[in-house]
């Protein structure tokens, strides 16, 4: 066997070998155009090795949130970089969340490279995400279930002394106590939201566009002239068991929540569609409806994340704090979930909604619809 012949063999036995792997490999040049991709790579950026040998890697990319001329500083420094959350979105629209590592690697006949090894992270984040939005749901209303009793009890012992007080006032002195019941009704009534619904809601079969023609309709009124809300709906998704108030509600304040975000201008995308073998909080559901309302304002602050649907959390500087608490809740009441993913220019609230049966007709796990 000829040495020629033996190197080859090495060559497709390396190249099968990394075929094999989970990672996503790259091997990249100093101006980045790629040399190598392995089959977990050509998954990722839906492209046969061939078609990205000798392409630029960000002409793949539409936004990428870790700065990609970092890699070619690899190079002289001789240093590994990492990354363990970076937000890719490709031409297609296509998002996807990887971890990252960019090392120097000697291949023959190239000299040294960049090697770059990429592990998509969305299911592991979507799980976390999951877990995190439970322990936030469960502390939440803990906490305002305390709450709401240690201050109901004196507040409403402060608004009856008031109001015992306004009965024995004449009409032109009644300003302050009147105040005094004013303020006293709309503590109560925030108490009351953070607690949420207090019976039972009534669930019907519901057609979710009707639902998103009255949110829609009232958004209009609040809308300024510079911003465009466009539809983006799946026509051929079936009713759904859900109480329409509620899911009216959640839906507001999600539209709200993007009004807010992009200002006086920009533009918000509401979209439906149906998704299969979805897994809510471990149960599997074979249909969901997802409902997203995305919108281009600058995005989540990353140091809000993690605590974004807390009661009393807000990222502005005149925000209750409540609405997507309470959309939360909602939504949970549901056996739903809502999906945060932000970057500037592109935050998306998506909403999971599974297909349910009613009670009366057996089972509440799973439906065809």
């Amino acid at each position: 066997m000829t040495v020629s012949h033996t190197a080859t063999l090495t060559t497709e036995f390396t190249t099968a070998l990394a075929d094999q792997l989970v990672t996503a490999i790259l091997v990249l040049d100093g101006q980045l155009k790629v040399h190598y991709a392995n089959a977990a790579a050509d998954a990722i950026f839906a492209a046969s090795a061939r078609r990205l040998e000798a392409t630029p890697l960000d002409s793949h990319l539409r936004y990428s949130s870790f700065d990609l001329s970092l890699l070619s500083g690899v190079l002289q420094s001789q240093q590994t970089i990492s990354d363990s959350d970076v937000t890719w979105v490709f031409h297609d629209g296509k998002a996807m969340n990887v971890e990252l590592t960019a090392s120097v690697a000697e291949v023959p006949g190239l000299g040294l490279t960049i090697l770059l090894e990429m592990r998509q992270i969305d299911l592991i984040r979507r799980i976390n995400q999951e877990q995190t939005q439970q322990h936030q749901l469960a502390a939440a209303q803990q906490l305002v279930r305390g709450l709401a009793h240690e201050i109901k009890n004196p507040l409403g012992g402060l608004r009856g002394a008031a109001q015992l007080l306004d009965a024995q006032l004449p009409d032109n002195q009644r300003e302050f106590t009147q105040l005094i019941m004013a303020q006293a009704d709309r503590l109560r009534n925030l108490v009351d939201r953070l607690l949420g619904p207090n019976r039972p809601s009534q669930r019907r079969w519901v057609n979710i566009h009707e639902v998103l023609t009255r949110v829609l309709d009232l958004i209009q009124l609040e809308c300024p002239p510079q911003v465009t809300v466009r539809k983006d709906y799946d026509p051929s998704i079936p009713a759904i068991w859900v109480s329409p108030e509620q899911v009216e509600q959640v839906l507001l304040n999600l539209v709200k929540n993007g009004l807010e975000a992009i200002g006086e201008q920009g533009t918000i995308v509401v979209r439906t569609r149906i998704s299969h073998q979805e897994t809510i909080y471990g149960t599997r559901y074979r249909q969901c409806l997802l409902i997203t309302v995305q919108d281009d304002g600058p995005g989540v602050p990353s140091e809000l994340r993690d605590t974004l649907f807390y009661p009393l959390v807000s990222g502005r500087e005149n925000g209750s704090g409540l609405g997507l608490s309470i959309a939360q809740s909602l939504v949970h009441q549901h056996a739903g979930k809502i999906e945060l993913n932000s970057r500037p220019q592109c935050t998306e609230f998506t909403v999971y909604l599974p297909y349910q049966q009613p009670p009366s007709q057996g089972s509440e796990e799973e439906i065809e619809p």
